[in-house]
């Protein structure tokens, strides 16, 4: 289980517990980790629309939130060194659609855990890889599809 010593976490609701779960599941999983190489050639399927765009919006405000913040910036005081989503020079496991799936499902160091037994259909872990990409500055932005 990785060391909560770096975590700050205040008595919210369903958060003690919520970390105690992700870092028990984040150790089980290291197993089964996507490799580098194999995240960057992952393409995403779904169209980067503003249907899947606000179904990831959706499934961001029930698992995300909790660290990265409503607003994806990660100004909330519950895990230390959560990644600001709205930055992508921040991103530590690189900003491929491929390798942010890859962190969603199977996590992203201590502070990230794997996200593969909450979100068991790949479509929804691609809306939340549209969503958090939306996050992004205009400019760096896929080009949005009319789907």
């Amino acid at each position: 289980m990785p060391s909560l010593r770096n975590r700050r976490i205040p008595f919210v609701s369903g958060c003690i517990l919520w970390c105690v779960l992700a870092g028990a599941s984040s150790s089980a999983a290291q197993g089964s980790r996507m490799s580098s190489d194999a995240a960057k050639k992952l393409k995403n399927p779904v169209p980067y629309s503003k249907k899947s765009i606000a179904q990831g919006r959706t499934t961001f405000q029930r698992y995300c939130t909790s660290c990265h913040g409503p607003d994806g910036k990660a100004q909330v005081d519950v895990v230390a060194n959560a990644t600001d989503l709205t930055s992508p020079g921040d991103f530590k496991s690189g900003t491929t659609d491929g390798e942010i799936f890859r962190s969603i499902r199977d996590g992203a160091g201590e502070s990230m855990p794997p996200f593969k037994t909450q979100l068991t259909d790949e479509t929804e872990l691609w809306n939340l890889v549209n969503f958090i990409r939306s996050l992004w500055p205009e400019s760096t932005r896929p080009p949005l599809k009319d789907q």
